[in-house]
């Protein structure tokens, strides 16, 4: 079963997991900056996703002072809206190693009504394509890999984008079912 926790209490910082806030928006950008790795959008971006996007996203905030520690932006695509499409990922140094992004992704999972998750990852992020393989085998679900953006549609020089679709996502006594096996799918 699925395990997600407002707080951690299994280390040295508490965290809450909620919605991300207006005041949340230039602390994303600064944790996206710093990662070095993320691709870091407009500080603007941010703003208009505390605003606009909130409830398809999470933010863990230390307790009690309230420091970003990590985010997960994510929408639901208006051609699909039952697939929460996760855009950004994003834990802070201090927050690693604590199981922090499966948390967060747990609990938009248990927090929305996402039927499907998807998000696009390249070859070489391990730890991303771990994060979302973990995902789908902790909920017992197919978890299908096919390249969506290739290097030759890409305006500057991109590695392909493979599209990583989990789903269908069921209720916890639905999951608990023995007939729920994970799958794994890879088309390259």
């Amino acid at each position: 079963m699925p395990r997600s926790e407002n707080e951690n209490d299994h280390s040295d910082i508490a965290i809450n997991l909620r919605s991300p806030r207006l005041s949340d928006g230039a602390a994303m950008w600064r944790l996206t900056r710093d990662t070095g790795v993320l691709d870091l959008n407009s500080s603007y971006q941010y703003l208009l996703w505390c605003r606009d996007f909130s409830a398809t996203s999470v933010a863990a905030v230390s307790d009690p002072d309230e420091r970003l520690l990590g985010f997960i932006t994510g929408f639901f695509r208006p051609d699909d809206p039952g697939t929460l499409l996760i855009w950004q990922v994003a834990v802070d140094d201090a927050a690693r190693g604590r199981g922090l992004a499966s948390r967060m992704l747990d609990h938009l999972v248990e927090t929305t009504s996402a039927q499907y998750l998807e998000t696009t990852v390249t070859d070489d992020n391990a730890a991303s394509n771990r994060l979302f393989a973990a995902l789908a085998e902790r909920h017992g679900v197919p978890h299908n890999i096919t390249p969506l953006f290739t290097p030759e549609i890409y305006p500057d020089e991109h590695e392909t984008e493979y599209l990583h679709r989990i789903g269908p996502l069921v209720s916890a006594a639905q999951q608990n079912h023995p007939a729920a096996q994970p799958t794994l799918a890879v088309v390259r």
